[in-house]
This record gives structure tokens, sequence and C-alpha cells, in this order.
């Protein structure tokens, strides 16, 4: 997903790449499906409000919605709402609201500069724009507001859409209803846990609605949408999850009128316990509890691949490494992208195709000494480095040297965590260093047949499904997983078993794993 108004009766095209592409990414604006739009509409004016405030207005879709309900329901409600943009904010007058439906619509900043008054009915779409995109003292006052709210700042990668959350439950009045489109990662991410400890002990959590793929309300966004119906109202031990299998329909509409108890052929609902939700992820669907469960943790520990800050400096093909001089002693094989690795295994076949066709198979990796102890050649590629400011880039300034590369051990396992419908677990045969496209998998024990064990099981398609259940989903099935999530993926009983993979013991595990994330030399 990601964020703003939307059409009624037409779809938002998308530019597939390039400036066009970059500014809706930058605003996070996306427009709202009317089917979508309409059902949370619905939702916020069925506590009898006479008024609904949108606080990222964009194209205009929730005041349509808006309007359209309150024509059903026969009574008069008021529109309001705020918008940054005031282009886009056109663009809503020109889609069929009027300049009376606009009055009270104000050109303002949401989150940092609130409205001065509460409401019944707030719906939105907020603007989906990811941390890294943030200004540093945007970073520091969202931080600064939400410890002030929830007692403790939320991790640095919450994106402005969890903030706009945030400010919009803050002016929800006593009995109002709340209902949000939002990124899947607001409930999946490493701040989700915090962030909905505080909301569901502050207000009723009513319900949860996600989507398949092909019922995508964004279709051809690397998001997944998830709507949260919340009501400011004593908190509830559950709440309704449901699935829409279907796009473009009413059903969705006809789920929230009926209270949220309505399943139909495009609405697979079930009810939930609140707790088991937050620490499931509310995006999620719920997982059996097996006691008996053992995770990879048991088995491995893992880090991400090498960071290099420069990779345009660091990762070199090796023709540019032989035409620049450098010393083999400074050159390891590596990967650094997952379309590299077409298959599960890196051998040194994979590795010759990348050099015939000219992509980098190789990591300049200096050691720490100091630069008369090099080659020329080297001293004068480190030059270069330094004429071009690599050193006063914030993750390489931290280096000291500047030019000393991060290490890890070879893996003999690493994990493909940003393709496109292919997480996949890869052997690693040909002893490449990964770059930050892979996680590195190192197995508690260093033997042979236990590695090979393990990749067995971890190749297991019931090994692979479980990854939704610890990585954060993004639009077209594509899934990202953290270091320490991935430590925490359920093994399936059934693949170690067939496997032969001896069954850890607590000891041995904690064992391993104090000495896996202790080996930090390059070999």
């Amino acid at each position: 997903m990601a964020n703003r108004g939307g059409g009624r009766t037409r779809h938002q095209k998308l530019p597939a790449a390039g400036p066009a592409r970059e500014g809706l990414r930058r605003k996070g604006q996306f427009w709202t499906p009317a089917w979508v739009a309409d059902a949370m509409a619905a939702y916020v004016l069925g506590n009898g409000s006479d008024h609904l405030f949108d606080p990222a207005v964009g194209e205009g879709a929730f005041l349509r919605a808006g309007k359209a309900a309150a024509r059903e329901l026969g009574r008069a409600v008021d529109l309001f709402g705020t918008e940054l943009d005031p282009d886009v904010l056109t663009q809503a007058g020109q889609s069929g609201l009027t300049h009376a439906d606009l009055a009270g619509v104000h050109i303002t900043d949401f989150v940092l500069s609130p409205p001065r008054r509460r409401f019944r009915a707030i719906v939105a779409n907020p603007p989906y724009i990811r941390h890294h995109r943030l200004t540093a003292d945007t970073k520091a006052a969202l931080k600064s507001f939400a410890e002030s709210l929830t007692g403790s700042a939320l991790d640095g990668r919450a994106g402005f859409h969890v903030y706009f959350l945030l400010r919009a439950l803050t002016l929800l009045d006593a009995g109002g209803r709340l209902a949000f489109i939002v990124p899947a990662d607001t409930c999946e991410g490493k701040f989700a846990p915090q962030l909905w400890e505080w909301i569901s002990a502050s207000y009723r959590l009513d319900a949860v609605l996600t989507f398949e793929h092909d019922a995508s309300p964004f279709p051809g966004v690397d998001t997944n949408a998830v709507v949260l119906f919340i009501e400011n109202a004593p908190p509830g031990r559950e709440f309704a999850w449901a699935r829409c299998t279907s796009p473009e329909t009413r059903q969705v509409k006809e789920w929230v009128i009926s209270g949220f108890t309505r399943q139909s052929g495009a609405i697979l609902l079930q009810r939930r316990g609140v707790a088991e939700g937050i620490s499931t992820g509310l995006s999620r669907p719920p997982v059996e509890d097996r006691s008996d469960a053992v995770a990879l943790s048991d088995f491995a520990s893992v880090m991400r691949g090498i960071a290099t800050g420069a990779n345009e400096f660091f990762y070199l093909t090796r023709d540019q490494a032989e035409a620049l001089g450098l010393p083999d002693e400074f050159l390891f094989p590596a990967v650094g992208r997952t379309r590299d690795v077409p298959g599960d295994a890196i051998t040194e076949e994979t590795l010759t195709a990348l050099d015939k066709s000219g992509r980098p198979s190789l990591l300049f990796s200096p050691s720490g000494e100091a630069p008369e102890f090099f080659p020329e050649a080297m001293r004068a590629y480190l030059m270069r480095g330094e004429e071009l400011g690599l050193h006063r880039r914030p993750l390489i300034a931290t280096r000291k040297p500047w030019y000393k590369m991060e290490t890890r051990p070879v893996p003999p396992i690493l994990f493909a965590y940003l393709g496109r419908r292919n997480a996949r677990f890869i052997r690693n045969f040909a002893g490449a260093l990964p770059l930050t496209g892979f996680l590195c998998v190192y197995p508690h024990v260093n033997d042979p047949q236990y590695i090979e064990r393990l990749w067995e099981v971890l190749k297991h398609p019931d090994t692979i499904k479980n990854l939704a259940r610890v990585g954060k989903s993004y639009g077209a099935g594509a899934i990202k997983v953290e270091p320490r999530g991935l430590e925490k993926l359920p093994l399936p009983q059934a693949a170690i078993l067939r496997s032969g993979l001896p069954h850890p013991g607590p000891r041995a595990s904690a064992a391993g794993r104090d000495v896996g994330q202790g080996l930090l030399f390059v070999p």
C-alpha cells in the first residue's frame, strides 16, 4: 500500500519508474479505491457522528465516501480534513467534491500542527513515507511526540504513517471511531509490539481487515494493506479478524455494517484474542500454539551481510580489480544482489558467470593498517576514495580508518530476504561473502553433514511458508526478514525428523549462539 485519498470511479495510474514514481514515494500519495473507502466511512459514521474528519485528504476518497454514507443514512454530515499538499487538494476539487465540501479542509502538517478539537469519526489513508525519507529534524520531532504520548520513543524505523495513527488517536473523542488503512509493517515492524501494547491498553480494537494478494486495494504497489477499526472505548479482549479474497466487492462494506459478524464468499472471518494478535502480528493470520516448536535459533545464529557504505568503490568486477592492480590478499569472492544467485546454491560456476557478465564478484576489504604499508596501486586507489569524499559518508565515517571493511566469517548458508516471491535459503559452496542483500546463517555445529541436514530443513516448503510469521510483508508476495526475526523462524518438526538433524538441547543451542556471534573475522 501507500497512501492518500482515492477515486470513486477510476483507478490511479501509477508511473512504473522514474521521477514521477519517486515523487509518489516521497509524498506517500496513493489513492484509496472506493470499495474500501466506503466501508471505512460506514464504520466511523456508524456511531451516529454528525461529522467526518480525514487528516490526509489527498484526492478526496474519504470525503466522497462520507457524502455517500450520509445520503444512505439520511442525515447531514459535516466534512473536515487536513492536507499538506495544495496541489493534490486541487485534484480533490476536480473529483466530485464541491467548494463547500472542502471548506473544512486546512493546509497544515497534521502530526506536528494538529487541529485543536476532537472528532467522533476519523478516517484516513496516511502518507506512507518510510523512515529513511524523513529529515533528521522531522525524525527528532516525531520521536519526541511519541515519547510524550506513550512514555517511550518508538524504534527509529517507524514510518510517518505510524505517527499519523498516534496523532489521530489523540484526537478521537470518547465513543469516537477511527478507521485507518496502513501498510502491514504497522503491525509487523520492530516497533509494533510496543505501539500496539499502548493502543490496546487505551482503546478498543474492533476489527482488522487484511487482503489476499489478488484482492489488494493497491495493485502494483509494493506494500500489503491492512485496515484498522478502532474505537475510543474500554479495551476489549477479542477482535474480529478478516481476510478479503476478492477486489471491488461490496461484501467488505456489508461486513462492516453487520458489526463485523457477517462472513461471505469474499470475507473469511474469525475471532482472535488481542494479546495473541499483537504477539503474532495483527496483519498475519493466527498460528497454532506449539509448546514443542523449535526455531532456527536452536540450530544457528544469524547476522546481516556486509555493509560497505560504498558498493561502487568496494564491490568490484574482476576486470576492475585487475585494472586497478589491487592485491589479491585484499580481494574476496562476494555476492551482492539476490538476482546474482538464480538458484539455491552459490558455486564457482556462479561466480564465473558473474565475471563473464561484467557483474561485481569481489569485495575489496582492506585491513586497518596505515596506508604506507600498502602497495602503491592500493594507496592510489584509497586516495581516490578520499577525493570522492567517501570517508565523510555516515556509515564509512564510523570506521577507523575509514577504509577498513566490516568482516564476517564465510557463512555456509545465506538467506535471500529481499526477493519478490522468491525468499530462499542458499547453500554457499563457493566461500562467497554476502553483502546486505543477504543474511548470514551460521550453524551452531561446524560439521558438513549437520550443515547439509539443516539446509534441507530450511528449504522445506513448510519452512518457507513460516517466513510470513517472522518477516515484514510487502506487495506482490515480497517479504523482508531481519536477523533476529529469522532466528525466530519456526522449523517444522516433520522436516527435522526426516532430515535426521539432531534436536538441540538448551545448553547446546545457547552455547552455539555465543560461539556463532563471536566469529567476526574474514577467513
